[in-house]
């Protein structure tokens, strides 16, 4: 009996290891990442640099997306680094589109804020497909600079 168990919770497991497989492979990582820097001076001579760089996460099935982002600062005096911290984490969106299916997408970041950014931090857009019909989806989300973002998707016409 207990070597029947034994195989049981096996088969379980192989079964799970499976799925887990199956699900991981509709995740798919944004081909367009990017990566800004900006430098400050400090008192007493130092000198901090911030690099963020941002990236998506996508799944292929329900179109849902996360958007990603790292960051390091670094400061320095003329000698020796003295102080490094690095941040980052992923914040779940919500789907582009309302039924599953199979998509693909891209997504872009705007410039940073000193260039072509009116408001905040700037903005990003995501473009979704269905890979099985004509079916396309452009999104744009940007700051508002009062604390909430403003977003709006809009399905494309084909003439």
């Amino acid at each position: 009996m207990n070597h029947v168990m034994k195989i049981g919770i096996g088969v379980a497991l192989s079964f799970m290891a499976l799925a887990s497989v199956a699900q991981a492979d509709e995740f798919k990582l944004s081909n367009n990442q990017r990566i800004s820097c900006s430098r400050g001076l400090s008192a007493g001579k130092l000198n901090t640099s911030t690099c963020k760089s941002y990236a998506y996460l996508f799944n292929a099935k329900t179109s849902e997306y996360f958007r990603c982002q790292v960051s390091l600062a670094l400061t320095r005096d003329n000698k020796e680094v003295i102080n490094v911290q690095a941040d980052g984490g992923c914040t779940k969106k919500p789907r582009i589109f309302e039924t599953d299916g199979n998509y693909t997408f891209d997504a872009t970041e705007t410039e940073p804020p000193n260039t072509n950014s009116f408001f905040g931090p700037g903005g990003y857009a995501i473009w979704a497909s269905d890979t099985n019909t004509q079916k396309i989806r452009g999104c744009i989300t940007i700051s508002s600079g009062l604390g909430s973002d403003i977003s709006k998707c809009l399905d494309m016409t084909f003439q």
